[in-house]
């Protein structure tokens, strides 16, 4: 309440805003971290599955980096295993389940 009077007055004391402004950096600081890690941790994570350094992450720190990332992802050939190179399932295929309802015998 003392910060929106202090903004309403026509002459503001400079050295309160100066204490609204101090109070105010550890909360950016604490936001600016919980939105970093918001960002970051999912770009990880598709860069590890997509075959990539998972440090490619750390371009989105930088300006316009998020930009590159997402092109480098888009258009690059990920390093997976395609779904015809891998191994079959050596079961074989499970039992066909039943009809319902059943079909009483013919006799």
């Amino acid at each position: 309440m003392n910060i929106l009077a202090m903004l309403l007055q026509n002459t503001p004391d400079t050295t309160a805003a100066q204490h609204a402004i101090l109070m105010m950096i550890p909360f950016l600081f604490i936001v600016g971290i919980i939105c970093l890690a918001v960002i970051l941790i999912p770009f990880w994570f598709i860069c590890k599955k997509a075959g990539f350094s998972p440090w490619l992450t750390l371009l989105n720190i930088i300006p316009l980096g998020n930009l590159v990332l997402i092109y480098v992802l888009a258009f690059a050939e990920w390093k997976v295993v395609p779904a015809a190179q891998l191994v079959p399932y050596p079961g074989g295929y499970p039992p066909i389940p039943p009809q319902y309802p059943p079909v009483p015998p013919v006799a």
